[in-house]
């Protein structure tokens, strides 16, 4: 029966290759490759001649299907890898296993290098516990907001960040998370690999002043467990035409019920629209 091979590759030294990761691209009849350029440079090194076949984050959701459907129909046995690290993990992937598994296919694990277990391996951070969150928003609005809801839910957090927005994530992060811990580290694995650890502002003074720190992949791992934030005001379900008619019924007027909505950060137009309605409702 037909077996799709989930095969960890090196995130940066060769070394890191498994035999068992070898002996399974060199069984296996096709490998689906994030990147063919990047994955043929790694089976020419190790004299693996398995033919290559492109599956990437563009692609994967039509070519999952096509992949499972040679495997029933041929009998023969795949393994799917990245251009480094453990596939599925913000990395390509996902589709494949899930139309393998739908399709009655095993899915077996060849264990290897993830850069987040690597990062938080030489972080010095004792976690009891810890959330793994990839990739975060790439709009600062939204990256604050996620990253204060993170600071209210996690003790400890890692990221994967681009090299060209990793100085933006840990300034968000000294602004949003007063408190946090950091450990930041680059090219794990590589001959020039570096961990940079503490609090978000002297992280950033040292990638300002790193001429080259906009080359490699960063995972950072944030200890949020000195975190204080404001407690986290309530949603108010009500809509602002019941807020200002319980304000009014408890002695407010319409204009103090006005000025009420609009300190708490209701729109001002939208609560002048509201109490309008109050009004002709009262008439």
């Amino acid at each position: 029966m037909s077996t799709l091979y989930v095969v960890a590759t090196p995130i940066g030294n060769l070394g890191d290759m498994s035999p068992h990761a070898v002996e399974t691209l060199k069984s296996v009849s096709l490998i689906a490759a994030e990147d063919t350029r990047v994955t043929k440079k790694l089976t020419n090194h190790f004299g693996i001649d398995t033919p290559l076949v492109s599956c990437h984050q563009h692609n994967e959701k039509g070519r999952a299907p096509e992949i499972v459907q040679r495997m029933l129909a041929e009998d023969i046995d795949v393994a799917v890898v990245t251009d480094a690290g453990t596939p599925a993990i913000s990395d390509p992937g996902t589709e494949l296993v899930r139309a393998a598994a739908d399709a009655g296919i095993p899915v077996i694990a060849v264990a290897g290098p993830t850069a987040f277990a690597a990062a938080v391996s030489v972080s010095g951070f004792d976690f009891s516990s810890f959330t793994f969150y990839g990739f975060l928003p790439r709009g600062n609005t939204e990256l604050k907001e996620k990253l204060l809801d993170i600071g209210r839910k996690s003790e400890g957090a890692i990221f994967h960040e681009s090299p060209h927005r990793v100085k933006t994530l840990v300034a968000a992060i000294a602004d949003t998370l007063p408190g946090a811990m950091l450990s930041v580290s680059c090219d794990l694995t590589k001959l020039h690999e570096l961990t940079l650890r503490g609090t978000p502002e002297s992280i950033l003074s040292s990638l300002e002043a790193n001429e080259k720190s906009e080359k490699g992949e960063y995972c950072v791992v944030a200890d949020l467990r000195g975190v204080k934030l404001p407690e986290e005001k309530p949603t108010v379900q009500a809509s602002l035409e019941a807020r200002i008619f319980d304000l009014v019924l408890n002695g407010a007027s319409v204009r103090e019920a006005i000025d009420a909505l609009t300190e708490q950060g209701e729109k001002k137009n939208a609560v002048k629209a509201a109490a309008l309605r109050v009004k002709e409702w009262m008439e």
